[in-house]
């Protein structure tokens, strides 16, 4: 049977079917928005203006804030003007574009987060050939195989829902283009595809978590041997990361393990790899961090100083 698709657009319901309240969150969304661009870019600026950019961790932090700021890029924008529309359409074409671009990106960023697990890793239990191991060939080959991955991830995905045949309604319950709602639209039986889903997306996520955890845990380990007042360091540096990892990928394997047909609340929780993991980052890594917090200062002033010249 030849797939049939008369859908030309798709028409989102949105987070919240109340007026009052989307104009409300309307202008929280726009402010978090604003929140993930500053932030971030004063990430990238203090950086990549500063010696930091040689250490292998910050290198890593620079591409996780590159990817922050590209992936909400892909979503949030759209979620702002929706809230504030009468009509929330997208084209098909944009559909299909938002879904390739908002997995690619997601799938580089956790590749990044492993990338720099397993920098800590090496920084911590093989202090002695960090510098061999770490070098910046190594971190290049790291970062493009994160962007390998993630390209072959929605690529996948991607291809998946394009032979998929939507024959009407097009209303998506979400705000973004994504898998799991797109397949509640398709017009024949998706019992297969959606466990292709579950293992391109729910059960990697599943699986990296727990490496990232068994990786976290090794580290705490071996930790043990060394002074209070290395101990601390070490300790203050991995538990940022071990945040932003269980705020990234904890909602993310609620929204992709669980099946497309079930009922959940995956638009509303899928907020939290969408806006809030985004704009909670710089902070983490901010507020934690002397060597950030110094770098800033340097930076800062610097370009203060050349201002006022």
């Amino acid at each position: 049977m030849e797939n049939q698709n008369n859908v030309t657009e798709f028409v989102f319901m949105g987070l919240w079917g109340n007026k009052q309240m989307e104009l409300l969150f309307f202008f929280w969304f726009l402010l978090c928005y604003l929140a993930v661009l500053m932030g971030n870019v004063i990430i990238l600026l203090t950086i990549t203006c500063s010696h930091l950019i040689e250490q292998p961790m910050y290198y890593f932090l620079c591409h996780l804030s590159l990817m922050d700021l590209c992936y909400t890029s892909t979503v949030v924008p759209r979620l702002i003007r929706d809230l504030g529309a009468a009509r929330k359409n997208i084209s098909y074409n944009n559909c299909m574009t938002q879904l390739f671009a908002a997995h690619l990106l997601g799938g580089v960023e956790i590749f990044i987060l492993v990338s720099m697990a397993f920098d800590r890793y090496v920084a911590i239990v093989k202090p002695l050939h960090y510098t061999v191991v770490m070098n910046r060939q190594r971190c290049n080959l790291l970062i493009f195989t994160a962007w390998a991955v993630g390209f072959w991830h929605s690529i996948a995905l991607l291809l998946m829902v394009l032979n998929l045949p939507f024959c009407g309604p097009n209303q998506i319950d979400h705000y973004i283009c994504d898998v799991k709602p797109l397949l509640k639209l398709v017009c024949r039986d998706i019992r297969v595809v959606s466990i292709l889903v579950i293992a391109n997306s729910g059960m990697v996520v599943v699986v990296i978590f727990l490496v990232l955890v068994a990786s976290y845990i090794l580290i705490l380990y071996n930790l043990r041997t060394r002074s209070s007042a290395g101990r601390r360091k070490a300790l203050s540096t991995c538990s940022s990361h071990v945040m932003v990892v269980v705020l990234f990928f904890v909602p993310c394997i609620y929204t992709y393990v669980l099946p497309a047909g079930s009922e959940n609340k995956d638009k509303e929780i899928s907020v939290f790899y969408t806006v809030i993991a985004p704009m909670l980052n710089p902070l983490i890594y901010t507020l934690r961090n002397t060597e950030m917090k110094t770098a800033m200062q340097k930076v800062w002033s610097k370009m203060a100083h050349s201002e006022c010249k």
